[in-house]
């Protein structure tokens, strides 16, 4: 479209491109740059446009953005930097694949790590890194329609609400779908087992997954005649599903065990070999999933399948100390009443191993701090000391007396 004047008559801005638009009856046609017509409606924006300029970086620099706030975990970081590069490659480049008959298909990623790990961060902090609308769905709130719980198109609504309802955006986001393990089918025969909250759920999620239109209800909630829809594509969508998955590693030691004994000339004394349950997890396969208890039909929605480890001393100091972690928060507001606070290594490592028992992950770090800190922060800005040191002592006392001594 031609330039017919030197600014947008909704924004006032000034546009090297103009888009007429019809206003009320009698009153002519307005100018709208580009960015007011997409706005209106008037013009479709492109999927640059969509993604907020996002342009693609090279799976290295997407791992490097991730590295800067994820601790550990560095098998799954590649794998999920190397999966969203594909994804917006894919999506970025979708005219020119139609043009040439080629098709990339999307890859949906099924993380697996205990509880506490930071599989719910590293996927936000994935959406963060390219500026894609995210949203978080709890896989336990979903239940087979016609029961009591949430509709599996309910995901698509948060992802709606995290756009402000807008379809098109919210079709090239990412959905992290929490606590999937809860969906497998429990029991020994499972295929006659009615669980409104697992086989059922499973497959209400199919079409989700794959990428299909399906019907929003505006409002959110249960599904209801006369109810308004929002149809949405979830062709573009990229699902990041994570769960602790309890107990696989047994599973997978009965995989394991089992190949041994079948072999030609098998030492029976290789079947006591001990795999740690971080090696165990990366053993993983798709039969071991099935028999978890997921069908065959929803494992294939995710090609691409993404281990986290158990957490060591090490990964739990280096999270105290990251980037906007809870050390820095603590340090920062010492910094605002003029005071300083000092945590000795060997006080770290204190709490980390705190945190190791409590076998909640990273999950437990903050809790221990605040635990820690409080009676600390409730006389400090009444006292005249400015410095405070937190030795390996210090914690040691405050878990055998409850009481921590400020030096």
């Amino acid at each position: 479209m031609t330039k017919v004047d030197d600014k947008c008559q909704f924004c006032g801005n000034h546009s090297d491109e103009y888009f007429p638009v019809l206003v009320q009856l009698g009153e002519g046609v307005a100018n709208a740059c580009r960015s007011c017509a997409i706005k209106i409606g008037i013009i479709e924006p492109s999927k640059e446009e969509l993604l907020g300029g996002f342009e693609i970086s090279s799976p290295k620099e997407i791992y490097n953005i991730i590295d800067e706030f994820v601790i550990g975990h560095k098998k799954a970081k590649k794998t999920l930097a190397t999966e969203i590069f594909k994804h917006y490659l894919r999506l970025l480049n979708e005219d020119w694949l139609i043009e040439n008959n080629k098709r990339v298909k999307k890859s949906n990623i099924l993380m697996l790590g205990p509880t506490g790990v930071g599989k719910t961060y590293l996927a936000q902090t994935l959406a963060n890194s390219i500026g894609v609308p995210f949203a978080i769905a709890d896989a336990t709130t979903l239940t087979e329609t016609g029961y009591v719980g949430e509709d599996v198109e309910n995901i698509i609504h948060t992802l709606l609400m995290q756009c402000d309802f807008d379809v098109k955006k919210a079709e090239v986001g990412i959905v992290y779908i929490d606590e999937i393990d809860k969906l497998a089918m429990k029991g020994e025969n499972m295929s006659l087992t009615r669980d409104v909250s697992g086989e059922g759920v499973q497959e209400g999620l199919l079409k989700l997954l794959e990428g299909h239109k399906v019907r929003v209800p505006a409002n959110g909630g249960r599904k209801h005649p006369q109810q308004q829809m929002i149809e949405v594509d979830t062709s573009n969508i990229l699902f990041i599903a994570g769960g602790a998955f309890t107990g696989i590693e047994d599973i997978v030691k009965r995989r394991i065990k089992g190949k041994k004994e079948l072999g030609f000339g098998a030492n029976v004394s290789s079947n006591n070999v001990n795999y740690s349950d971080s090696e165990i997890r990366k053993m993983i396969s798709v039969d071991d999933l099935l028999k978890y208890g997921f069908k065959r039909e929803f494992v294939g929605r995710f090609p691409k399948i993404a281990s986290l480890e158990y957490l060591e001393a090490e990964d739990l100091i280096n999270i105290l100390k990251a980037r906007h972690g809870v050390l820095e928060e603590y340090e920062a507001i010492f910094e605002l009443m003029n005071k300083k606070l000092f945590i000795t290594n060997e006080a770290l490592l204190e709490i980390a191993n705190k945190a190791l028992e409590r076998e909640t992950g990273a999950r437990a770090l903050k809790s221990i701090m605040e635990e820690i800190m409080e009676d600390i922060l409730f006389e400090a800005p009444s006292e005249d000391a400015i410095e405070y040191i937190i030795s390996d002592n210090d914690i040691k006392k405050f878990y055998n007396e409850s009481l921590i001594k400020i030096a």
